[in-house]
């Protein structure tokens, strides 16, 4: 005799729907707004946790304002622009500081030879 399994997901809050939440409803009253994200990571007393048909069909009360959040479909990382930017941060902060050293010492330090480090090299200028 086998056991039933105990499910894993949370079910859809509508009455009589069996498929498993995939996304959290949250009415804001004050604001008269709906919100509709992401599967919370706990199960609210005052969200309501939907299916994917379920949230697709979901309305709100006149004259509220609905809110959907729609996940990316790309993973978020920094873009091409972010990263040039930040480099130029780098070597700018780098250029300061070396010509601060110098209006300090009255001469220029020499760079240290750095070397390299796993697959990463620092190149003195």
């Amino acid at each position: 005799m086998t056991r039933p399994q105990p499910r894993t997901g949370r079910l859809c809050s509508r009455v009589g729907c069996r498929h498993l939440a995939t996304q959290t409803l949250t009415y804001i009253y004050a604001d008269s707004t709906a919100v509709l994200g992401p599967l919370a990571t706990f199960s609210e007393p005052h969200a309501y946790d939907l299916c994917d048909q379920h949230s697709l069909r979901m309305s709100a009360p006149v004259g509220w304002t609905v809110i959907k959040h729609e996940p990316e479909s790309v993973a978020s990382g920094p873009t091409n622009d972010d990263l040039m930017a930040i480099a130029d941060a780098v070597r700018e902060a780098g250029s300061k500081e070396s010509s601060s050293e110098t209006a300090l010492t009255g001469f220029e330090i020499p760079p240290l030879e750095i070397g390299r480090r796993g697959h990463l090299r620092a190149i003195p200028n």
